[in-house]
């Protein structure tokens, strides 16, 4: 049953991501408009993944375990085209996939950079969340925003809402143990 479930989630978060761009790629060809939209946050985002996704290249994790990021790289990118292209200049794109494509190859130059970059990747995420947050704060527009974009996000970030509990809970123990630890020996 464990291992079914475990299945499950796992076919349904990679069938999600898979999906996951495509209603906010659908709003923005809609609306003909990015308004709303933060092109820091798809950069960071962006960055974020390419990130992540050359991690688990480089050391050689099996494919089922990361094969969300290129079809989420895919579809920034298509993201990414479409900002540009509905701000006036598409070209304006070729310089960032420029360094996304250089940095492809650089994250990979030595194993501390690739390892430091890794460890960045959550503040890259956080940050490309704040920045969308403070798009749609200092416009007071969602504009072409996809809100089930970023539900379907949500659902695929609440798997991992467990191991952060956990983890929680873990140090939880720890700590009470190492604080009743030292108030037996003070008893003795």
């Amino acid at each position: 049953m464990r291992a079914a479930l475990l299945g499950l989630c796992n076919w349904s978060t990679l069938a999600v991501c898979a999906a996951l761009k495509l209603p906010q790629v659908s709003a923005l060809l809609a609306a003909r408009s990015a308004r709303g939209l933060s092109l820091p946050s798809l950069l960071l985002e962006l960055a974020g993944f390419l990130v992540f996704l050359r991690y688990q290249v480089y050391y050689e994790y099996p494919l089922l375990t990361y094969l969300e990021y290129p079809i989420l790289i895919a579809q920034d990118v298509i993201l990414l085209l479409c900002v540009f292209r509905f701000s006036g200049n598409v070209y304006r794109a070729a310089p960032y996939l420029a360094l996304f494509v250089a940095s492809w190859f650089l994250l990979s130059l030595r194993k501390w950079v690739m390892d430091l970059a890794m460890n960045l990747c959550t503040v890259l995420s956080a940050a490309s969340k704040l920045a969308q947050l403070q798009c749609l704060w200092a416009a007071r527009d969602a504009g072409a925003v996809s809100a089930l974009t970023w539900g379907l996000a949500a659902y695929t970030s609440a798997i991992l809402v467990r191991f952060v509990i956990m983890l929680a809970l873990n140090l939880w123990v720890t700590a009470t143990v190492l604080r009743y630890r030292k108030a037996g020996v003070k008893a003795e």
